[in-house]
């Protein structure tokens, strides 16, 4: 027989019949191809191969038909199976049936991370030192988790005290704010004298020499005025213009505050005689457990100070009670609501607005339980700040992880559930992150970018605008882009433009850290009036901010430092 190529996998079948052949030298007839199963009763007839075919195509025909056979054996024993093994059909009820109450999941207390003995220095037959070391682990990570927790309910601040002898003071620091009225490449320099001796204009030129004569404040050196334990995230200058009083907040929630107008210690005039600098009076408690992220001062009442934190909570200091009241948390205690920035429209003494970390921005009137509020998502990624209008506060300007800034109109809130939010307005995209958005009064934005830029557009008509108004995108593109280095990595809290929130002199004006150890000082339309520095500033001074009326700046950095000129 001659030999022919096939394609493709050979059966069972036909490797059988091949064998059968090398031993019979014969074909077998196609009725003696039977199925394994003795219990198939009923096997389909083969044709018989009509004459005249060659004997390779007897075999390919014979071939056929045993598979067709085989897979019908094997259809049959399965559904043979399916059958003995398939629930009993049940007749179905008439009655109405109950839905079963769902069990609520049960939350499981978060495990200690597993840590190596061999890194710890532990022999590995040391097993008592081993089950040691674990214990002090899991101890260590229940008391950090303890540390966490969200603080409930009002503080005296007599129990809110941070340890350390820079506050030994405690609330003795507060006494004298009890009534008060309303009110990169360190050192070397970007902005100099002989760019204001250049200054053509003699407007600008006078604010320039104005701002650049702002002193450092000589009480202390910079170093010695450690505000806050920790590395300051946030800083606010209360609205009094009796004298500097400055509140700060650090990563771990802690609030310090420095009165500038204490008395400055005088040494003795015989240079011989030893004398110890005292350190000056500053008061810090301790009433959130995560960053404490901005400062509000109420415009109805002089002693009521709000601090919003990344511990999803909002309170209020009472200067003149010296309590700290609970305002905002969420009523679950497991909700994360951290909240990136806080502020309160100068037309309404009852709301709190605020920004998170995971896109929302909400709302919350401090007359209603400390649960309830409103909150719409309008980024996809963490608002690093956001600003209201100072005088048209329903014009809220967001900055996002997004690269946006974007404006939205209070005044048309749409949509139902997840879908309602503010109006948008306009929007403008930024090639890197934009980190915080600040409005001036005359309507100036100005905001912050990785991409070491400061944008400043131009809405001076904003009060105008009806609501709901389109600004469109030739009006949302930068009036003008400032080069500025915004590169502050890991150890530098991000740098955030501040706008003066009601000036006196009417200049529209902000100001800025500078990675050189200076606070840079520019005006509305990206003029630069002042750079800043002094004697004995070691770090960034990264948290900037301007005094609402006056002309006093303060600048904090990484290891809770206070820097002040006056």
């Amino acid at each position: 027989m001659p030999q022919v190529r096939r394609s493709g996998r050979r059966s069972e079948v036909e490797v059988k019949y091949e064998e059968e052949d090398e031993l019979a030298g014969e074909t077998p007839p196609a009725e003696s191809v039977k199925s394994e199963e003795t219990d198939v009763e009923e096997v389909e007839e083969i044709p018989a191969a009509p004459k005249g075919l060659s004997a390779f195509e007897k075999r390919r025909l014979e071939n056929i038909a045993a598979n067709q056979a085989l897979l019908k054996d094997i259809s049959a024993t399965a559904n043979k199976i399916t059958s003995a093994n398939g629930p009993a059909s049940r007749p179905r009820s008439t009655k109405k049936s109950t839905p079963k109450r769902r069990e609520a999941i049960k939350k499981e207390a978060i495990q200690p991370t597993r840590r190596s003995s061999r890194v710890a220095g532990l022999a590995p037959e040391k097993d008592e030192n081993k089950r040691g070391y674990d214990a002090i682990v899991a101890g260590d990570t229940a008391e950090e988790r303890v540390k966490k927790m969200r603080i409930s309910g009002d503080l005296s601040l007599g129990d809110t005290l941070v340890e350390g002898k820079k506050w030994a003071s405690g609330l003795d620091g507060l006494a004298s704010l009890k009534g008060l009225s309303r009110g990169a490449q360190p050192g070397i320099r970007t902005f100099t004298d002989e760019d204001i001796e250049a200054t053509s204009d003699e407007g600008l030129k006078e604010v320039r020499k104005r701002m650049n004569n702002l002193k450092l404040y000589e009480g202390w050196m910079p170093n010695d005025i450690k505000i806050t334990p920790l590395r300051a995230y946030s800083l606010g200058f209360h609205p009094t213009e009796d004298k500097a009083v400055i509140f700060a907040g650090d990563k771990e929630g802690a609030i310090g505050v420095f009165d500038a107008s204490q008395e400055t210690p005088s040494p003795p005039d015989d240079d011989d005689e030893e004398y110890e600098y005292p350190d000056p009076v500053i008061s810090a408690f301790k009433f959130h457990t995560k960053t404490a992220s901005a400062f509000v001062f109420s415009p109805a009442d002089a002693n009521a100070v709000f601090t919003s934190s990344y511990d999803s909570t909002i309170r209020k200091l009472d200067l003149g009670q010296s309590t700290s009241f609970q305002i905002f948390a969420p009523s679950d205690p497991s909700e994360d609501l951290a909240m990136s920035a806080m502020e309160m429209p100068f037309d309404d003494p009852n709301m709190l607005y605020f920004s998170t970390l995971h896109g929302g921005f909400g709302r919350h009137d401090i007359r209603t339980p400390s649960h309830e509020h409103e909150t719409w998502g309008l980024c996809d990624n963490k608002i690093g700040g956001f600003s209201l209008h100072p005088r048209q506060p329903h014009l809220v300007a967001t900055a996002s992880l997004d690269r946006t800034v974007k404006i939205w109109d209070l005044r048309k809130i749409s949509g139902k559930g997840d879908m309602r939010h503010p109006a948008l307005l306009g929007e403008h995209h930024s090639r890197l992150s934009v980190s915080y958005a600040s409005w001036s009064p005359a309507g100036h934005l100005a905001t912050s970018s990785y991409d070491d830029t400061i944008k400043i557009y131009d809405f001076k008509d904003a009060a105008s605008w009806s609501p709901g108004h389109d600004i469109g995108e030739a009006k949302m593109e930068p009036a003008t882009t400032v080069r500025h280095n915004n590169q502050t990595g890991r150890w530098v809290t991000i740098l955030k433009p501040k706008f003066q929130t009601d000036p006196k002199d009417g200049i529209q004006k902000f100001v800025i850290g500078n990675m050189n150890r200076f606070v840079d000082v520019y005006a509305a339309d990206g003029e630069q009036l002042a750079q800043l520095d002094g004697e004995g500033i070691s770090a960034v001074p990264a948290v900037a901010h301007f005094h609402p009326t006056m002309d006093w700046v303060a600048g904090a950095n990484g290891s809770g430092k206070l820097t002040l000129w006056m």
